[in-house]
């Protein structure tokens, strides 16, 4: 007997949801047929894909690699259909989006009023990740990459390029006083990321005349809370336009070394899976924020300054 796409998604629905029962709810269906279509599966397969114990399920060796199987056909099948669907209607069903908490809260946020007028019938979920998630693992259609990209499964298409700048609140530098040039820096609290290490090169060049990388006196995962720490006075940061353009409107931020600052620009990019045909959700999706977005994350990149830090 074949494996039926109705087996395929009990499965994956069940691993999603941690149970057979949140699964049989999500799937409308009875525990017991939901039960009973796993029971087929693991039959037809002669393996073990869950483990059942008194509290929860767990996968299997077999069960992990069957899984990455078995959405990846579930989601080819979403989106052929998808595609079907679209040649007569706008697009519909669930939009799940990933990015850092900085450009979710700052750069999407704003625009999902826009988005979800536009498309009503688009589900959006929104995540945020600090670091580099696996799309297929965690389900996700798209996500928002900044930096170079290094996963070479993945499509992607520019959004544009946000420039880094030096920062730190008024109330700090009254406190603290205002480094002059760069060597002064040394003597100041300076907040940066514990990973990647890259995000601690600042775009300034030392003594030696090589990119600056800091020793972090706060070090976090992320911008956002960098962001929050500079603003209550707690150091220096060097983030991105994209974050911190209101707070430098209101003067809640001030740049400092800019006639040291090096015109370093970060790629903002939307990836995708290379084996995923581009459904019309996420056309939709990223076709609006480059609209959004035009001429406010300006395209011009210090492309060998980004050399010199990897």
């Amino acid at each position: 007997m074949k494996i039926t796409l109705d087996e395929l998604q009990a499965f994956a629905t069940v691993v999603d949801t941690g149970s057979i029962t949140a699964a049989a709810q999500q799937l409308d269906l009875t525990v017991s047929a939901t039960s009973r279509s796993l029971a087929r599966l693991e039959e037809k397969l002669k393996t073990t894909l869950l483990r059942r114990t008194t509290r929860r399920l767990e996968l299997t060796e077999e069960g992990r690699t069957f899984l990455h199987s078995a959405r990846a056909i579930i989601d080819s099948v979403d989106s052929a259909e998808e595609q079907m669907l679209a040649r007569r209607e706008q697009p519909s069903g669930r939009l799940r989006v990933d990015a850092a908490t900085p450009f979710m809260l700052h750069v999407i946020v704003p625009l999902v009023r826009g988005y979800r007028e536009r498309y009503p019938q688009v589900e959006l979920e929104l995540n945020s990740n600090e670091g580099i998630i696996d799309l297929l693992e965690r389900r996700t259609d798209v996500a928002i990459r900044i930096g170079q990209l290094k996963d070479s499964t993945l499509h992607s298409r520019l959004i544009g390029h946000s420039r880094l700048r030096i920062l730190a609140s008024p109330a700090y530098l009254t406190t603290h006083g205002q480094p002059k040039n760069v060597e002064e820096l040394a003597k100041h609290a300076l907040l940066g990321f514990n990973q990647p290490e890259t995000l601690n090169v600042w775009p300034l060049l030392g003594t030696d005349g090589e990119p600056y990388r800091i020793e972090p006196a706060v070090q976090t995962s992320s911008g956002e809370t960098l962001r929050q720490l500079a603003l209550e006075g707690a150091g220096i940061v060097c983030l991105s336009d994209f974050m911190t353009e209101r707070d430098r409107a209101s003067g809640r931020l001030t740049q400092i070394l800019a006639p040291d600052t090096l015109d370093m620009r970060q790629p903002v990019q939307a990836v995708y899976y290379r084996n995923t045909a581009v459904s019309s959700r996420i056309a939709s999706f990223i076709d609006h924020l480059v609209e959004a977005l035009d001429g406010k994350l300006p395209e011009r990149a210090a492309a060998g300054w980004a050399a010199a830090v990897k």
